[in-house]
Protein backbone atom coordinates (compact mmCIF):
# COMPACT_ATOMS: atom_id res chain seq x y z
CA UNK A 1 0.00 0.00 0.00
CA UNK A 2 1.28 3.49 -0.92
CA UNK A 3 2.50 5.61 1.95
CA UNK A 4 0.67 8.87 2.61
CA UNK A 5 3.02 11.85 2.91
CA UNK A 6 0.50 14.64 3.55
CA UNK A 7 -3.13 14.43 4.63
CA UNK A 8 -5.66 17.16 5.38
CA UNK A 9 -8.89 17.05 7.37
CA UNK A 10 -11.59 19.68 6.73
CA UNK A 11 -9.21 22.50 5.85
CA UNK A 12 -11.10 25.82 5.62
CA UNK A 13 -9.86 29.32 4.87
CA UNK A 14 -11.70 32.64 5.02
CA UNK A 15 -10.68 36.20 4.15
CA UNK A 16 -12.82 38.87 5.85
CA UNK A 17 -15.52 36.24 6.49
CA UNK A 18 -15.54 35.28 2.79
CA UNK A 19 -14.89 31.51 2.38
CA UNK A 20 -12.07 30.66 -0.03
CA UNK A 21 -11.59 26.99 0.91
CA UNK A 22 -14.27 24.73 2.38
CA UNK A 23 -13.62 21.35 4.04
CA UNK A 24 -10.67 20.21 1.90
CA UNK A 25 -9.86 16.55 2.54
CA UNK A 26 -7.01 15.11 0.50
CA UNK A 27 -4.21 12.57 0.67
CA UNK A 28 -0.90 13.00 -1.15
CA UNK A 29 1.06 9.81 -1.76
CA UNK A 30 4.83 9.76 -1.25
CA UNK A 31 6.70 9.83 -4.57
CA UNK A 32 3.79 10.88 -6.79
CA UNK A 33 3.19 13.91 -9.00
CA UNK A 34 -0.25 15.24 -8.08
CA UNK A 35 -1.83 17.73 -10.46
CA UNK A 36 -4.18 20.34 -9.03
CA UNK A 37 -6.44 22.18 -11.47
CA UNK A 38 -9.31 24.67 -11.23
CA UNK A 39 -10.53 28.01 -12.51
CA UNK A 40 -9.11 31.33 -11.32
CA UNK A 41 -10.19 31.88 -7.73
CA UNK A 42 -10.86 28.16 -7.14
CA UNK A 43 -8.47 28.20 -4.16
CA UNK A 44 -5.44 26.37 -5.60
CA UNK A 45 -2.78 28.91 -4.64
CA UNK A 46 -4.45 29.57 -1.28
CA UNK A 47 -4.22 25.87 -0.38
CA UNK A 48 -0.56 25.76 -1.41
CA UNK A 49 0.18 28.85 0.68
CA UNK A 50 -1.31 27.04 3.67
CA UNK A 51 0.98 24.06 3.03
CA UNK A 52 4.01 26.36 2.73
CA UNK A 53 3.23 28.43 5.85
CA UNK A 54 2.35 31.69 4.10
CA UNK A 55 -1.30 31.44 5.24
CA UNK A 56 -2.78 29.74 8.29
CA UNK A 57 -6.00 27.78 7.85
CA UNK A 58 -9.11 29.17 9.53
CA UNK A 59 -9.87 25.62 10.68
CA UNK A 60 -8.89 22.04 9.95
CA UNK A 61 -5.87 19.78 10.40
CA UNK A 62 -2.72 18.93 8.44
CA UNK A 63 -0.85 15.68 8.93
CA UNK A 64 2.67 15.29 7.51
CA UNK A 65 4.46 11.93 7.57
CA UNK A 66 1.79 10.56 9.90
CA UNK A 67 1.98 13.36 12.49
CA UNK A 68 -0.27 16.37 12.95
CA UNK A 69 1.69 19.54 12.20
CA UNK A 70 1.12 23.27 12.64
CA UNK A 71 2.80 25.17 9.80
CA UNK A 72 3.13 28.65 11.28
CA UNK A 73 5.46 30.22 8.70
CA UNK A 74 7.61 29.41 5.63
CA UNK A 75 10.63 28.55 7.80
CA UNK A 76 8.50 26.00 9.65
CA UNK A 77 7.46 24.48 6.30
CA UNK A 78 11.05 24.43 5.12
CA UNK A 79 12.18 22.58 8.24
CA UNK A 80 9.47 19.97 7.57
CA UNK A 81 10.81 19.52 4.05
CA UNK A 82 8.20 21.50 2.09
CA UNK A 83 9.46 23.76 -0.70
CA UNK A 84 7.36 25.96 -2.99
CA UNK A 85 7.98 27.40 -6.44
CA UNK A 86 5.55 30.37 -6.26
CA UNK A 87 3.33 31.65 -9.06
CA UNK A 88 4.94 35.11 -8.79
CA UNK A 89 8.68 35.68 -8.54
CA UNK A 90 10.14 35.79 -5.06
CA UNK A 91 13.68 36.86 -5.93
CA UNK A 92 15.93 39.68 -4.70
CA UNK A 93 16.89 41.70 -7.77
CA UNK A 94 20.05 43.16 -6.25
CA UNK A 95 21.52 39.76 -5.37
CA UNK A 96 23.23 37.25 -7.65
CA UNK A 97 21.70 34.06 -9.00
CA UNK A 98 23.51 31.80 -6.53
CA UNK A 99 22.75 34.15 -3.61
CA UNK A 100 19.03 33.85 -4.41
CA UNK A 101 19.11 30.09 -4.85
CA UNK A 102 20.72 29.51 -1.45
CA UNK A 103 19.14 32.45 0.40
CA UNK A 104 18.34 31.18 3.90
CA UNK A 105 20.01 27.83 3.17
CA UNK A 106 23.58 29.00 2.60
CA UNK A 107 26.38 26.45 2.38
CA UNK A 108 29.05 27.23 4.97
CA UNK A 109 32.61 26.15 5.62
CA UNK A 110 33.64 24.56 8.92
CA UNK A 111 34.82 28.00 9.99
CA UNK A 112 31.26 29.32 9.63
CA UNK A 113 32.03 31.54 6.64
CA UNK A 114 29.99 31.21 3.44
CA UNK A 115 31.32 28.67 0.98
CA UNK A 116 30.68 30.77 -2.15
CA UNK A 117 32.70 28.45 -4.36
CA UNK A 118 30.58 25.42 -3.49
CA UNK A 119 27.32 27.38 -3.89
CA UNK A 120 28.42 28.59 -7.32
CA UNK A 121 29.44 25.06 -8.35
CA UNK A 122 26.07 23.68 -7.23
CA UNK A 123 24.29 26.50 -9.07
CA UNK A 124 26.18 25.71 -12.28
CA UNK A 125 25.17 22.04 -11.95
CA UNK A 126 21.47 22.86 -11.56
CA UNK A 127 21.46 25.40 -14.39
CA UNK A 128 23.26 22.90 -16.62
CA UNK A 129 20.59 20.30 -15.90
CA UNK A 130 17.95 22.82 -16.97
CA UNK A 131 20.07 23.62 -20.05
CA UNK A 132 20.12 27.33 -19.23
CA UNK A 133 23.16 29.51 -19.88
CA UNK A 134 23.20 31.92 -16.94
CA UNK A 135 26.27 32.99 -15.00
CA UNK A 136 25.89 32.05 -11.31
CA UNK A 137 27.15 35.49 -10.22
CA UNK A 138 24.81 37.41 -12.58
CA UNK A 139 22.40 39.77 -10.81
CA UNK A 140 18.71 38.85 -11.00
CA UNK A 141 17.78 42.32 -12.29
CA UNK A 142 19.72 41.58 -15.50
CA UNK A 143 17.78 38.40 -16.32
CA UNK A 144 14.78 37.89 -18.59
CA UNK A 145 11.46 36.72 -17.15
CA UNK A 146 12.02 33.17 -18.41
CA UNK A 147 15.52 33.09 -16.89
CA UNK A 148 14.11 34.27 -13.56
CA UNK A 149 11.64 31.39 -13.69
CA UNK A 150 14.51 28.94 -14.19
CA UNK A 151 16.27 30.44 -11.16
CA UNK A 152 13.06 30.00 -9.13
CA UNK A 153 13.02 26.33 -10.18
CA UNK A 154 16.64 25.90 -9.07
CA UNK A 155 15.85 27.65 -5.79
CA UNK A 156 12.98 25.26 -5.06
CA UNK A 157 14.95 22.15 -6.08
CA UNK A 158 18.09 23.13 -4.11
CA UNK A 159 16.34 22.36 -0.82
CA UNK A 160 16.15 18.61 -1.53
CA UNK A 161 12.56 18.82 -0.27
CA UNK A 162 10.28 15.91 0.57
CA UNK A 163 7.33 17.84 -0.90
CA UNK A 164 7.93 20.21 -3.81
CA UNK A 165 5.03 22.52 -4.75
CA UNK A 166 5.11 23.98 -8.28
CA UNK A 167 2.54 26.74 -8.81
CA UNK A 168 2.21 27.55 -12.55
CA UNK A 169 5.92 26.86 -13.29
CA UNK A 170 5.64 26.91 -17.09
CA UNK A 171 3.68 30.12 -17.78
CA UNK A 172 6.65 31.88 -19.41
CA UNK A 173 8.48 28.81 -20.71
CA UNK A 174 8.38 27.44 -24.25
CA UNK A 175 7.81 23.81 -25.20
CA UNK A 176 11.57 23.23 -25.30
CA UNK A 177 12.11 24.44 -21.72
CA UNK A 178 8.98 22.63 -20.49
CA UNK A 179 10.35 19.31 -21.78
CA UNK A 180 13.56 19.95 -19.83
CA UNK A 181 11.57 20.75 -16.67
CA UNK A 182 9.53 17.57 -17.05
CA UNK A 183 12.69 15.48 -17.28
CA UNK A 184 13.87 17.06 -14.03
CA UNK A 185 10.51 16.38 -12.37
CA UNK A 186 10.61 12.72 -13.37
CA UNK A 187 14.13 12.39 -11.99
CA UNK A 188 13.07 13.95 -8.68
CA UNK A 189 10.06 11.63 -8.54
CA UNK A 190 12.30 8.59 -9.07
CA UNK A 191 14.45 9.83 -6.18
CA UNK A 192 11.39 9.85 -3.89
CA UNK A 193 10.40 13.54 -4.03
CA UNK A 194 6.65 14.18 -3.99
CA UNK A 195 5.50 16.96 -6.31
CA UNK A 196 2.31 19.02 -6.41
CA UNK A 197 1.92 20.49 -9.89
CA UNK A 198 -0.55 23.36 -10.36
CA UNK A 199 -1.26 24.44 -13.91
CA UNK A 200 -3.94 25.79 -16.22
CA UNK A 201 -2.27 23.95 -19.11
CA UNK A 202 -4.29 20.75 -19.04
CA UNK A 203 -2.22 18.97 -21.70
CA UNK A 204 0.84 19.41 -19.47
CA UNK A 205 -1.09 18.06 -16.47
CA UNK A 206 -2.08 15.06 -18.59
CA UNK A 207 1.54 14.54 -19.68
CA UNK A 208 3.29 14.68 -16.29
CA UNK A 209 0.90 13.85 -13.42
CA UNK A 210 -0.04 10.54 -11.78
CA UNK A 211 -3.30 11.79 -10.28
CA UNK A 212 -5.36 14.95 -10.83
CA UNK A 213 -7.36 16.83 -8.18
CA UNK A 214 -10.01 19.35 -9.22
CA UNK A 215 -10.98 22.39 -7.14
CA UNK A 216 -14.05 24.51 -7.92
CA UNK A 217 -15.16 27.53 -5.88
CA UNK A 218 -13.00 26.46 -2.94
CA UNK A 219 -14.32 22.90 -2.78
CA UNK A 220 -12.75 19.58 -3.76
CA UNK A 221 -14.75 18.26 -6.73
CA UNK A 222 -12.88 15.02 -7.45
CA UNK A 223 -9.52 13.26 -7.52
CA UNK A 224 -8.89 10.96 -10.48
CA UNK A 225 -6.11 8.71 -11.75
CA UNK A 226 -4.61 10.52 -14.74
CA UNK A 227 -4.96 7.55 -17.10
CA UNK A 228 -8.73 7.59 -16.59
CA UNK A 229 -9.12 11.38 -16.94
CA UNK A 230 -9.10 12.99 -20.40
CA UNK A 231 -8.20 16.64 -21.01
CA UNK A 232 -11.81 17.31 -22.02
CA UNK A 233 -13.09 15.75 -18.78
CA UNK A 234 -10.61 17.84 -16.79
CA UNK A 235 -11.87 21.05 -18.40
CA UNK A 236 -15.50 20.11 -17.85
CA UNK A 237 -14.84 19.24 -14.18
CA UNK A 238 -13.11 22.59 -13.64
CA UNK A 239 -15.89 24.79 -15.02
CA UNK A 240 -18.89 22.53 -14.43
CA UNK A 241 -20.05 22.80 -18.06
CA UNK A 242 -19.12 21.91 -21.62
CA UNK A 243 -16.56 24.16 -23.34
CA UNK A 244 -17.07 25.36 -26.90
CA UNK A 245 -14.33 26.04 -29.45
CA UNK A 246 -11.28 27.55 -27.73
CA UNK A 247 -10.09 29.93 -30.47
CA UNK A 248 -12.37 32.34 -32.33
CA UNK A 249 -12.45 32.36 -36.12
CA UNK A 250 -9.70 34.45 -37.68
CA UNK A 251 -11.09 37.39 -39.65
CA UNK A 252 -9.26 38.91 -42.60
CA UNK A 253 -7.10 41.85 -41.64
CA UNK A 254 -6.95 45.01 -43.75
CA UNK A 255 -3.95 45.73 -46.02
CA UNK A 256 -3.34 49.15 -44.42
CA UNK A 257 -0.01 49.32 -42.54
CA UNK A 258 -0.51 51.16 -39.24
CA UNK A 259 2.77 50.39 -37.47
CA UNK A 260 6.29 49.67 -38.68
CA UNK A 261 9.67 48.99 -37.14
CA UNK A 262 12.87 49.35 -39.21
CA UNK A 263 16.28 48.01 -38.18
CA UNK A 264 15.66 48.15 -34.44
CA UNK A 265 18.92 47.32 -32.64
CA UNK A 266 20.20 47.11 -29.08
CA UNK A 267 23.84 46.02 -28.61
CA UNK A 268 24.11 42.31 -27.71
CA UNK A 269 20.29 42.03 -27.50
CA UNK A 270 18.51 42.98 -30.77
CA UNK A 271 19.95 42.81 -34.28
CA UNK A 272 18.17 44.85 -37.00
CA UNK A 273 14.60 43.82 -36.20
CA UNK A 274 12.17 45.00 -38.90
CA UNK A 275 8.47 44.25 -39.39
CA UNK A 276 5.13 45.76 -40.39
CA UNK A 277 1.79 45.54 -38.61
CA UNK A 278 -1.48 45.88 -40.50
CA UNK A 279 -4.77 47.35 -39.31
CA UNK A 280 -6.77 44.78 -37.33
CA UNK A 281 -3.95 42.23 -37.51
CA UNK A 282 -2.90 39.91 -34.70
CA UNK A 283 0.81 39.47 -35.37
CA UNK A 284 2.39 36.66 -33.37
CA UNK A 285 5.95 36.57 -32.06
CA UNK A 286 7.33 33.11 -31.24
CA UNK A 287 10.71 31.84 -30.10
CA UNK A 288 12.58 30.09 -27.32
CA UNK A 289 13.91 31.64 -24.09
CA UNK A 290 16.18 34.64 -24.78
CA UNK A 291 14.91 34.91 -28.36
CA UNK A 292 14.55 38.66 -27.80
CA UNK A 293 10.76 39.02 -27.99
CA UNK A 294 10.29 40.77 -24.65
CA UNK A 295 13.38 42.91 -25.23
CA UNK A 296 11.95 43.99 -28.58
CA UNK A 297 8.64 44.99 -26.94
CA UNK A 298 10.44 46.91 -24.19
CA UNK A 299 12.58 48.72 -26.77
CA UNK A 300 9.51 49.77 -28.75
CA UNK A 301 7.91 51.07 -25.55
CA UNK A 302 11.00 53.10 -24.58
CA UNK A 303 11.78 50.93 -21.55
CA UNK A 304 15.08 49.98 -23.20
CA UNK A 305 17.25 52.41 -25.13
CA UNK A 306 17.86 51.47 -28.76
CA UNK A 307 21.18 52.09 -30.50
CA UNK A 308 19.56 52.45 -33.91
CA UNK A 309 16.29 51.94 -35.74
CA UNK A 310 13.09 53.77 -36.59
CA UNK A 311 9.46 53.41 -35.49
CA UNK A 312 6.54 54.55 -37.66
CA UNK A 313 2.83 55.08 -36.95
CA UNK A 314 0.56 55.48 -39.98
CA UNK A 315 3.60 56.24 -42.14
CA UNK A 316 5.01 58.95 -39.87
CA UNK A 317 8.18 58.41 -37.85
CA UNK A 318 7.66 58.80 -34.10
CA UNK A 319 10.19 59.28 -31.31
CA UNK A 320 9.75 57.08 -28.25
CA UNK A 321 12.18 57.78 -25.43
CA UNK A 322 9.96 56.65 -22.53
CA UNK A 323 6.75 54.61 -22.08
CA UNK A 324 4.55 57.70 -21.90
CA UNK A 325 5.71 58.65 -25.42
CA UNK A 326 4.42 55.30 -26.66
CA UNK A 327 1.07 55.73 -24.88
CA UNK A 328 0.73 59.25 -26.33
CA UNK A 329 1.22 57.73 -29.80
CA UNK A 330 -1.52 55.13 -29.31
CA UNK A 331 0.72 52.21 -28.30
CA UNK A 332 0.31 50.32 -25.02
CA UNK A 333 1.93 47.29 -23.42
CA UNK A 334 0.77 44.32 -21.38
CA UNK A 335 3.85 43.11 -19.49
CA UNK A 336 4.62 39.40 -19.05
CA UNK A 337 5.88 40.11 -15.51
CA UNK A 338 2.51 40.77 -13.90
CA UNK A 339 3.53 41.74 -10.38
CA UNK A 340 6.92 43.09 -11.38
CA UNK A 341 5.77 45.56 -14.03
CA UNK A 342 2.06 45.06 -14.77
CA UNK A 343 0.19 45.89 -11.58
CA UNK A 344 0.57 47.31 -8.08
CA UNK A 345 -0.79 44.76 -5.63
CA UNK A 346 -1.19 47.35 -2.84
CA UNK A 347 -3.48 49.43 -5.12
CA UNK A 348 -7.19 48.79 -5.64
CA UNK A 349 -8.83 47.40 -8.77
CA UNK A 350 -9.86 50.92 -9.82
CA UNK A 351 -6.46 52.47 -9.11
CA UNK A 352 -4.72 49.79 -11.20
CA UNK A 353 -7.17 49.93 -14.10
CA UNK A 354 -6.82 53.69 -14.58
CA UNK A 355 -3.13 53.94 -13.69
CA UNK A 356 -1.83 54.59 -17.23
CA UNK A 357 -4.73 56.79 -18.32
CA UNK A 358 -5.24 58.68 -15.04
CA UNK A 359 -4.82 62.09 -16.70
CA UNK A 360 -8.00 61.51 -18.72
CA UNK A 361 -9.98 61.21 -15.48
CA UNK A 362 -8.77 64.57 -14.16
CA UNK A 363 -10.53 67.89 -14.51
CA UNK A 364 -7.82 69.80 -16.37
CA UNK A 365 -8.35 73.11 -14.66
CA UNK A 366 -7.82 71.79 -11.10
CA UNK A 367 -6.19 68.33 -11.70
CA UNK A 368 -8.86 66.71 -9.55
CA UNK A 369 -9.60 63.01 -10.15
CA UNK A 370 -13.24 62.46 -11.11
CA UNK A 371 -13.80 59.37 -8.97
CA UNK A 372 -17.29 58.58 -10.25
CA UNK A 373 -16.16 58.54 -13.88
CA UNK A 374 -13.11 56.49 -12.93
CA UNK A 375 -15.27 53.89 -11.15
CA UNK A 376 -17.81 53.74 -13.99
CA UNK A 377 -15.04 52.97 -16.47
CA UNK A 378 -13.53 50.32 -14.17
CA UNK A 379 -16.94 48.70 -13.69
CA UNK A 380 -17.28 48.33 -17.48
CA UNK A 381 -13.89 46.60 -17.62
CA UNK A 382 -14.87 44.37 -14.68
CA UNK A 383 -17.98 43.19 -16.51
CA UNK A 384 -16.18 42.97 -19.86
CA UNK A 385 -13.39 40.76 -18.48
CA UNK A 386 -15.53 38.97 -15.88
CA UNK A 387 -13.13 40.01 -13.10
CA UNK A 388 -14.05 38.22 -9.88
CA UNK A 389 -13.67 40.71 -7.02
CA UNK A 390 -15.82 41.59 -3.98
CA UNK A 391 -15.57 45.27 -4.98
CA UNK A 392 -13.65 47.83 -7.02
CA UNK A 393 -11.96 49.14 -3.87
CA UNK A 394 -10.37 45.75 -3.08
CA UNK A 395 -6.56 45.64 -3.26
CA UNK A 396 -5.15 43.33 -5.92
CA UNK A 397 -3.14 41.33 -3.40
CA UNK A 398 -6.44 39.70 -2.39
CA UNK A 399 -7.35 38.58 -5.93
CA UNK A 400 -6.26 35.36 -7.62
CA UNK A 401 -3.42 35.47 -10.15
CA UNK A 402 -5.83 35.06 -13.04
CA UNK A 403 -8.00 37.97 -11.92
CA UNK A 404 -4.88 40.08 -11.41
CA UNK A 405 -3.98 39.31 -15.03
CA UNK A 406 -7.42 40.46 -16.19
CA UNK A 407 -6.97 43.76 -14.32
CA UNK A 408 -3.57 44.18 -15.95
CA UNK A 409 -5.15 43.68 -19.37
CA UNK A 410 -7.93 46.15 -18.52
CA UNK A 411 -5.23 48.68 -17.60
CA UNK A 412 -3.59 48.18 -20.99
CA UNK A 413 -6.87 48.71 -22.82
CA UNK A 414 -8.16 51.67 -20.79
CA UNK A 415 -6.19 54.35 -22.73
CA UNK A 416 -7.88 53.03 -25.93
CA UNK A 417 -4.65 52.25 -27.83
CA UNK A 418 -4.56 51.59 -31.57
CA UNK A 419 -1.63 49.19 -31.16
CA UNK A 420 -1.49 46.75 -28.23
CA UNK A 421 1.64 44.75 -27.44
CA UNK A 422 0.32 41.78 -25.46
CA UNK A 423 3.18 39.84 -23.85
CA UNK A 424 1.98 36.44 -22.53
CA UNK A 425 -1.63 37.72 -22.24
CA UNK A 426 -3.02 34.46 -20.85
CA UNK A 427 -0.31 33.85 -18.26
CA UNK A 428 -1.78 32.16 -15.19
CA UNK A 429 -5.32 32.12 -16.60
CA UNK A 430 -7.60 29.07 -16.63
CA UNK A 431 -9.05 27.48 -19.76
CA UNK A 432 -12.40 29.24 -19.46
CA UNK A 433 -10.83 32.67 -18.89
CA UNK A 434 -8.45 32.07 -21.80
CA UNK A 435 -11.44 31.74 -24.10
CA UNK A 436 -12.71 35.10 -22.83
CA UNK A 437 -9.33 36.76 -23.45
CA UNK A 438 -9.01 35.22 -26.93
CA UNK A 439 -12.47 36.41 -27.92
CA UNK A 440 -11.82 39.85 -26.46
CA UNK A 441 -8.54 40.32 -28.35
CA UNK A 442 -10.23 39.01 -31.49
CA UNK A 443 -13.10 41.49 -31.07
CA UNK A 444 -10.59 44.33 -30.64
CA UNK A 445 -8.92 43.17 -33.85
CA UNK A 446 -12.25 43.20 -35.68
CA UNK A 447 -12.87 46.76 -34.45
CA UNK A 448 -9.54 47.88 -35.97
CA UNK A 449 -7.03 47.54 -33.12
CA UNK A 450 -3.72 45.97 -34.17
CA UNK A 451 -2.06 43.53 -31.77
CA UNK A 452 1.50 42.28 -31.38
CA UNK A 453 0.85 38.93 -29.67
CA UNK A 454 3.87 37.47 -27.83
CA UNK A 455 3.40 33.99 -26.39
CA UNK A 456 5.39 30.93 -25.35
CA UNK A 457 2.34 28.72 -25.99
CA UNK A 458 2.53 27.37 -29.53
CA UNK A 459 -1.13 26.42 -29.48
CA UNK A 460 -2.39 29.97 -28.96
CA UNK A 461 0.14 31.45 -31.39
CA UNK A 462 -1.19 29.08 -34.05
CA UNK A 463 -4.84 29.54 -33.05
CA UNK A 464 -4.86 33.34 -32.74
CA UNK A 465 -2.42 34.92 -35.19
CA UNK A 466 -2.72 36.00 -38.83
CA UNK A 467 1.06 35.90 -39.26
CA UNK A 468 3.86 34.70 -36.98
CA UNK A 469 7.36 36.17 -36.72
CA UNK A 470 9.88 33.74 -35.23
CA UNK A 471 12.91 35.12 -33.38
CA UNK A 472 16.18 33.63 -32.20
CA UNK A 473 19.07 35.38 -30.43
CA UNK A 474 17.61 38.84 -30.99
CA UNK A 475 16.99 38.55 -34.71
CA UNK A 476 14.11 37.56 -36.94
CA UNK A 477 14.58 34.06 -38.40
CA UNK A 478 11.48 34.07 -40.57
CA UNK A 479 7.79 34.88 -40.98
CA UNK A 480 5.08 32.24 -41.46
CA UNK A 481 1.46 32.70 -42.43
CA UNK A 482 -1.54 30.74 -43.67
CA UNK A 483 -1.05 26.97 -43.71
CA UNK A 484 2.60 27.40 -42.71
CA UNK A 485 1.56 28.51 -39.20
CA UNK A 486 2.18 25.17 -37.52
CA UNK A 487 4.36 23.87 -34.71
CA UNK A 488 6.88 22.18 -36.99
CA UNK A 489 7.61 25.28 -39.09
CA UNK A 490 7.82 27.52 -36.01
CA UNK A 491 10.23 25.18 -34.22
CA UNK A 492 12.48 24.82 -37.29
CA UNK A 493 12.93 28.59 -37.26
CA UNK A 494 13.08 29.00 -33.46
CA UNK A 495 15.88 26.44 -33.12
CA UNK A 496 17.83 27.78 -36.11
CA UNK A 497 17.48 24.59 -38.15
CA UNK A 498 16.61 26.86 -41.04
CA UNK A 499 15.79 30.46 -41.83
CA UNK A 500 12.61 31.45 -43.62
CA UNK A 501 11.46 34.40 -45.66
CA UNK A 502 11.62 37.70 -43.85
Amino acid sequence: MDECLLKTHNICKEFSSVPVLTNINLEIIRGEILGIIGENGAGKSTLMKIFSGIYKPTSGEIHFEGKRVFIHDPLNAKNLGISILPQEFNLVNELSVYDNIFLGSEIRKKSGFLDKKKMMERTIEMLKELEVEIKPDEKIENLSTAQKQMVEICKAVAMDAKLLIMDEPTTVLTRFEIDILFRLMRRLKNQGTTIIYISHKLKEVKAICDRVMVLRDGELVCTEINQNFSVLEMAKSMVGRELSQVFPEKKKRKPEIVFEVKNLSVPMILDNVSFQLRKGEILGFAGLVDAGRTEMAETIMGIRKRSSGQIFRNGNEIEILKPQDAVDNGINYLSEDRQGAGILTSFTVTQNTTLVSLASYCASFIKYIMKKREEESTLKHKERFNIKTPGLDVKLEYLSGGNQQKVSLAKSIDPAPEVLIANEPTRGIDVSAKQEIYRFINSLSESGLSCIFISSEQEEIIGMCHRVIVMKDGRIMGIVEGKDINEEEIMYLATGVREGAT
